[in-house]
């Protein structure tokens, strides 16, 4: 179990973390990773 899934799910962990990074780049670094989730669905705001 620690073979294959350790790599998938830090692999997982890696992608997640790079999404957040370039969605708060992308929407001008609104907020921080906290509240990008709102921030994206508010750029007039």
């Amino acid at each position: 179990m620690s073979g294959g899934y350790g790599k998938g799910f830090a692999l997982i962990v890696v992608l997640f973390i790079l999404l957040i990074i370039v969605g708060a780049g992308a929407m001008g670094g609104y907020g921080g990773p906290g509240n990008v989730g709102g921030a994206n669905y508010n750029p007039y705001c």
